[in-house]
């Protein structure tokens, strides 16, 4: 069973938001001198400061570090979703069968109406995927707008 998701704080989602993006771009682990120019220097941080993080994000597990001659590189443990998922599931985890349904209510009132229909989709893509029939809708273009008939 993975570690628990620690709580990050403003600058730890920060450091992991420019990882992310590296390795989104392609770019790869960056070293504390690359994530410093481009999270730090538009903070007035000082270097040790981003070291620090990205140090204490490594001892949290959710960054890798390796050794690249007398530097370290860092990049994420794991995509923004799927640490993300691994939050929630771990928060919805430890409720009741009642508390779970009840919490996911309060969270979806507030929800808006493209977000309940992101959710609709993974639900049918994942009920897809488990073999339950339920085809997944798919957006097409009719004269140039989406149809979601599939």
């Amino acid at each position: 069973m993975p570690a628990p998701v620690p709580l990050l704080g403003e600058l730890e989602r920060a450091v992991m938001a420019c990882l992310w993006d590296r390795a989104a771009s392609g770019a790869g682990p960056a070293t504390v001198r690359e994530v410093h120019e481009s999270v730090g220097q538009l903070r007035g941080l000082a270097y040790t400061t981003v070291m620090t993080v990205l140090d204490r994000l490594a001892k949290k597990q959710l960054v890798t570090q390796a050794r690249d001659g007398r530097a370290f590189r860092y990049a994420a443990q794991a995509s923004r979703e799927e640490l993300t998922a691994r939050a929630m599931r771990e928060t919805l985890g430890g409720l009741s069968g009642t508390d779970r349904r009840a919490t996911m209510l309060h969270f979806l009132d507030q929800a808006s109406p493209e977000e309940l229909a992101d959710l609709r989709a993974a639900l049918a893509e994942v009920e897809h995927q488990a073999g339950l029939g339920v085809e997944p809708e798919r957006e097409r273009q009719v004269d140039g707008q989406a149809d979601s008939r599939g």
